[in-house]
């Protein structure tokens, strides 16, 4: 590592820190998977600032600071399964992967799942699986999950996703009716079954979570 690369790493980690990312594991994640290696074309030079940027298929990756807060706030465990709903750059999941045993992560875009799966073999990443579909149903063969992450903002805590929470299982997720108020909300399901418990984090900007398939 050049010291212009240590530099950049460091003034990377201190960003995360300083909004609240403190979870040693989580940050551990975040300083293995670069950031860099998501990040194409035009933006790559501001790959490693904490702002939200442009991918392809008119989607986004998000900026790291919330990437790190989501995955603080999920609370993956080592032997863990975690469901992503919204694959995008890979980002995420890569992340993810570092923390969990197996991650599956879904995306309605082809060109989106090919890119990340691409990227996943050229880190060495193999706990990944990554889907095309429609994440709003969940992946119900492959569920119970531990965890789940969805990337996109939904009006309400999807009831497909709700079901496929383990007891104890953790699922956060940006919910707003727009995409100018969104909060990201944590929701747990209890040890019984009997219901859910809500916590609301903190304010957000997602894309939609939208049903269905795109022709691409």
């Amino acid at each position: 590592m050049t010291p212009d690369e240590a530099t950049r790493k460091m003034q990377f980690l201190f960003q995360l820190r300083s909004k609240g990312v403190t979870d040693q594991r989580v940050l551990k994640a975040m300083e293995v998977i670069d950031r860099g290696a998501f990040v194409q074309g035009h933006f790559a030079t501001r790959a490693y600032e904490d702002m939200p940027l442009p991918i392809a298929s008119g989607q986004t990756i998000s900026q790291p600071s919330v990437v790190g807060l989501m995955t603080q706030a999920l609370g993956v465990q080592p032997r863990d399964t975690v469901l992503e709903i919204g694959t995008g750059s890979g980002y995420q999941a890569a992340i993810l992967s570092e923390l969990a045993r197996r991650v599956y992560t879904i995306d309605r875009f082809r060109t989106l799942t090919r890119e990340a799966e691409i990227r996943f073999t050229q880190l060495g990443l193999t706990n990944i699986t990554v889907l095309t579909g429609d994440g709003s149903f969940g992946l119900p063969e492959q569920g119970p999950f531990d965890r789940i992450l969805v990337t996109a903002a939904a009006e309400d805590p999807p009831g497909p996703l709700l079901q496929q929470l383990k007891p104890g299982g953790v699922m956060v997720v940006p919910v707003g009716q727009s995409d100018a108020v969104q909060s990201l909300i944590k929701v747990t399901r209890r040890e019984d079954a009997s219901g859910f418990d809500y916590e609301e984090l903190l304010p957000v900007r997602f894309v939609p979570l939208i049903d269905g398939l795109p022709r691409d």
